[in-house]
């Protein structure tokens, strides 16, 4: 018995952007705190972040003292 199946891959393509804290390890937890606070806000207020996030294209994945985003519309993106 031989099955006959039909594959369709979709293929995407991601671009990420990796933005880290410099110093991040050797600084008090409160200013730790603060920072990772303050890279969210600035990368929320961004016109690209807010655009792909809204159009549901835009993946955000924490790294502890920053972030990977990986936007899947364009490679200017996450310029």
């Amino acid at each position: 018995m031989s099955a006959d199946f039909t594959i369709d891959p979709k293929f995407e393509i991601g671009h990420v952007l990796f933005i880290d804290i410099v110093g991040y390890s050797k600084l008090l937890i409160g200013e730790q705190s603060e920072l990772v606070r303050e890279l969210k806000e600035v990368v929320a207020a961004s016109e690209q972040v807010r655009v792909t996030q809204e159009q549901g294209k835009l993946v955000s994945l924490p790294t502890g003292d920053g972030v990977a985003l990986v936007f899947r519309d364009s490679a200017e993106a996450p310029a």
